[in-house]
């Protein structure tokens, strides 16, 4: 593929997709969470960020291609924070979310749960998620770190208590037989995760409620400040936050028990076969 069609001429600090569309949207939060910059050297960056500078600076040497310009911008974006210029450590950096995220993910769904086995999962889970949250942040204006404390809190707290809770319940129902309350208990990640990660949002950005957000025309001037902004964006915030959980949290119990009762049947009629021929 020619250049010229894979790499768009450069644009420094914008996406090299079209954010006008879906497809170009995809493509760039996949660019964005691409785990091959977590093995970037140091010198690597150092050499992206140059030609960065030098471009902006209209500095850059001849024979530098637009695609040399893209990647560059992918790395230092991939590492360095916009706000304060500082490093973000690899486990918390958005091409590391899967990667690092995908165990907890996993310890989260592993069969019979303890007590403890379940607080300590739901605590790493909300653990990552606000690291993440935190390193990532706009840094434009300070922030109290008691604000993300007070979400952070929140989002263990809720997250441990309806896990245990609803675990708990399950034990205690006389009419669930064995294989439902084992199903049931499959799926109880998604409730506890999903509310803290709602409580989270409301706990970190309560003050828009009553301070408002700042409302921009097309040309991105600010032209005021509304509440009814802040409140659609909090609750918009909240139902992608109960969302964006549901592939990972909902998709493998579902299968899981699919293939459990396939093969569970799969071995029955081969056992029954297997008697009748040998009666």
């Amino acid at each position: 593929m020619p250049e010229s069609t894979e790499f768009p001429p450069f644009r420094l600090g914008e996406s090299r997709f079209d954010q006008g569309s879906f497809y170009g949207r995809l493509r760039h939060f996949l660019d964005v969470i691409d785990p091959r910059t977590l093995f970037v050297s140091g010198r690597r960056l150092n050499e992206c960020m140059k030609l960065l500078d030098q471009f902006k600076n209209g500095t850059l040497p001849p024979g530098v291609t637009n695609g040399q310009l893209w990647k560059a911008q992918k790395i230092k974006q991939a590492i360095i924070h916009p706000d304060t210029g500082e490093k973000i450590p690899m486990p918390f950096r958005m091409s590391g979310f899967v990667p690092f995220g995908t165990p907890v993910v996993v310890g989260l769904l592993l069969p019979n749960q303890t007590f403890s086995s379940t607080i300590f999962w739901q605590w790493l889970n909300q653990s990552h998620n606000a690291c993440v949250n935190y390193c990532n942040r706009n840094a434009t204006k300070p922030t109290p770190i008691s604000t993300f404390f007070q979400g952070y809190l929140g989002a263990v707290s809720s997250a441990v208590t309806i896990a245990v809770g609803l675990n708990v319940l399950i034990k205690r129902a006389e009419h669930f037989s064995p294989a439902t309350r084992i199903l049931v208990q499959r799926f109880i990640p998604f409730p506890a995760v999903a509310s803290a990660n709602v409580c989270n949002v409301l706990l970190m950005r309560h003050t828009e409620l009553s301070e408002g957000i700042s409302v921009l025309d097309d040309k991105g001037n600010v032209v005021g400040t509304s509440k009814l902004a802040a409140r659609h964006a909090l609750i918009e915030t909240s139902l992608t936050r109960v969302v964006l959980p549901m592939p990972v949290l909902l998709l493998p119990p579902l299968v899981m028990s699919l293939l459990e009762r396939f093969t569970y049947r799969s071995w029955s009629r081969r056992s029954l076969l297997l008697h009748t021929a040998r009666s």
